[in-house]
Formats: C-alpha cells, structure tokens, sequence
C-alpha cells in the first residue's frame, strides 16, 4: 500500500478563527516532513512517476507528493525542498484561474491567494515537477451536467497542454467529489490517474481514477505525519468505513 499526499498551500498560516486555515502548512514543517521521507529512504514522486509502483511494474519505498490548485507559495516555498531532497511532486492547476486567486473559496470566508502565471507553471514543470489538472473553473462536478463536465475535464487538459507542451495525464476531482460517470470521462478525455479526497493508502485493487491520498494539515505533526505515511493506520480506518 502506498500514500500519496495532499497538500493545499505551504506559507504562512491566516489569523485564527479563518476558514480553512489548517489547510496552509508552514514552510518549516514542510521541510521537516520531506527531511524524515528521505532519512527512512522513502522517495517522493510524482503521480508520473509514481503510476508504476501502483500497478506493481515498481517495488521500493515510494510516497506521492500532490497539491491542489497551484498556489505560488508552493512554487516558493516547496520546490526548493523538493529539488533538495531529490523529490517531484503534482501540482493539479485550476486553468480558468492563472495568474488568478482561489476564486471558488471566497465565499466561504477563506482569503485570497495568488496561483501560478503561465510562465510559473513552465518554471514548475522544467524543475522536473508535474503538471496535473484541476478543472477549469473548479466547479463540483457532480453538480453540474456531464456536457459541462466534460467541456471542464477535455479543456483544463487542452490550455495546461499547451503551456508546458507536455502531455498532461493527471487529474483530481474539484472538492474530491466523483461518481463512476465522472471518472468514465477522465479516462475518455486521456487521463490516466484522478485523485479524490478520500482518505487512505492506495490498495493494488483501487481503480487509478479514483484514487484515496493522505491529507497533510498544518497541525499535522510530525509522529502523526509518519504514522499516516508509514504505517497501514490511514488504510485501517477506511476499511472501517467501508465496511460501517
């Protein structure tokens, strides 16, 4: 079993009481959680270079690395550490929204913060990092038709394709949120990996567009950060709540 993390934003964390906060790792934590990956000799990975050791082509020490929606904190304060430690790493970019803020989050409270240019993405991806799609817009797909849906999965792919000029074959479902028609259309549009929200270690049996990860909060300590990446505890629980 394998976990693949997911991280939001790595910076500096909003004043208490701010929705979502727990949701911004600090720079130094996420140093930290990097250094222990690497001193047990576990290998952090894109979800590129991780697809093999899913399908069980690879064997070793291997953890996923994913971020969501493409913050310019993570081109900040992340790559340096992963480049450090010799890791890659997804970033799922909303594509409606280069250059952009975290628009879909507003009104709930949660302030803005800047996402990647074009141009920061080619930065991104020429450091040996993965470029990942995250929608257009953001939208909750299953509340919205399969058209729009659709239009969503196929063009995020068409514009993030086109600025790094490399084939995009990652993606992760707005929210989490998915349904096997949902996950129909990410193969058809040519993905071959969707990340959900789900907690849990990737099992040898789970469908590669439907994927559980790990998440990793701010007051996700380090005990608690190796106890979820190294240990089969996240996988105990989910099979708990399937079997509920």
């Amino acid at each position: 079993m394998i976990p693949i993390l997911m991280y939001h934003q790595i910076g500096l964390p909003a004043p208490r009481g701010t929705p979502y906060r727990s949701l911004v790792v600090h720079p130094h934590n996420f140093r930290r959680q990097m250094a222990w990956l690497r001193r047990l000799g576990y290998q952090g990975m894109s979800m590129r270079d991780l697809l093999p050791y899913l399908s069980g082509e690879k064997t070793g020490r291997v953890v996923g690395i994913t971020f969501d929606d493409g913050y310019c904190n993570v081109l900040e304060n992340a790559l340096p550490v992963l480049k450090a430690n010799g890791f890659t790493a997804t970033n799922y970019f909303v594509a409606g929204q280069l250059a952009g803020s975290n628009v879909w989050d507003h009104a709930q409270g949660i302030p803005p913060s800047p996402l990647m240019t074009p141009d920061q993405i080619r930065a991104w991806s020429a450091a040996g990092m993965e470029v990942g799609s995250h929608t257009v817009d953001h939208l909750d797909l299953p509340n919205v038709s399969l058209e729009i849906a659709r239009d969503q999965i196929v063009r995020s792919r068409q514009v993030l394709e086109g600025i790094v000029q490399k084939p995009v074959t990652a993606f992760c479902y707005p929210y989490g949120h998915e349904t096997p028609p949902l996950r129909q259309l990410v193969w058809q549009a040519g993905y071959s990996n969707a990340t959900t929200t789900e907690g849990g270690l990737v099992r040898p049996d789970d469908d590669p567009f439907g994927l559980p990860r790990v998440l990793v909060a701010r007051t996700t300590h380090i005990v608690r950060f190796l106890q979820k990446c190294l240990t089969h505890l996240e996988d105990r629980k989910r099979r708990a709540k399937e079997n509920a």
